[in-house]
Formats: C-alpha cells, structure tokens, sequence
C-alpha cells in the first residue's frame, strides 16, 4: 500500500502499528519501501508541483493507495476526484480519531470526494480500526 498523506499525518506511524511494531514518531525524510507499505514524505503532497507526479509513480508499485487524513488537520489537501489520476484502487484513512477535537465526519467527506472506494478510521496510538485495515489489505493481497 502507498501512503499519501501531508507530514504529520500519521503515515509512518500507521505502518509501525501495522507492523505491530510501537510507535514512535519519527520524521519520514525520504521514500521508505517496508514489506507492506510505501511510506512517503508528507511534502510530497504538499507541494503542489510534485504531488500528483509523486502520486502517479509510487501508485505503479502498489497495491493499493492509501490517502491519509488526520482528523484533527484544519483543511483538505486532495482535490475532488483524485482517484481518477491512478489506476489503482484508492482508500481513504482517516488518522488520529483518537486526538481532542477530531472531526472524523468531515474527513470522511473529503476522502469520499476525492473517490476513495473505502475509508477506515484508525488510531495508531490505541489500535482502534487496525485490525479492520489490516484485513482489508489481506483480502487485496489474496486478491
């Protein structure tokens, strides 16, 4: 799976609890190939003459894109219909359910505009939706 998300979204840390590994932050300073995620910097999508280009060329080597919203992030990076620039399924994660304030029905929204076919609330930090993700990403690979 590709995850696309703006720094501090919570990429490295899904993969670390998708790993079951503990999660400790640490800042993604360049492209990261584990053994079931493509871990990205989050400037890759916030720079708009790189992030559809960087969208495009990591989705090749994968499965499955997962676009990564905090549901504390104050606004939208992915523009409506995203999903028609790939040719690879696109789900939607929405990070962080678990941070004061979160807005989960409004990330949805947007992870529902942008075409995500899926969306998966998750927190890293207490474990909550990971085993629902990490099915879904069982049925792909079988797939």
């Amino acid at each position: 799976m590709f995850l696309c998300g703006r720094s501090e979204a919570g990429k490295t840390s899904l993969t670390q609890a998708l790993k079951g590994e503990p999660v400790v932050y640490h800042k993604t300073q360049y492209v990261n190939h584990w053994d079931v995620t493509i871990d990205t910097p989050g400037e890759y999508v916030e720079n708009k003459n790189i992030s559809m280009q960087a969208l495009c060329c990591f989705s090749y080597e994968s499965d499955v894109i997962g676009l990564l919203c905090g549901a504390d992030e104050p606004f939208n990076l992915f523009p409506p219909g995203i999903i028609n620039a790939c040719n690879r399924p696109m789900i939607g994660i929405i990070t962080k359910i678990d941070a004061p304030g979160a807005k989960v029905a409004m990330v949805r929204q947007w992870l529902e505009e942008a075409g995500c076919e899926r969306i998966f609330p998750v927190s890293s930090i207490t474990g909550e939706g990971i085993a629902l993700l990490k099915e879904y990403l069982g049925e792909e690979k079988k797939g």
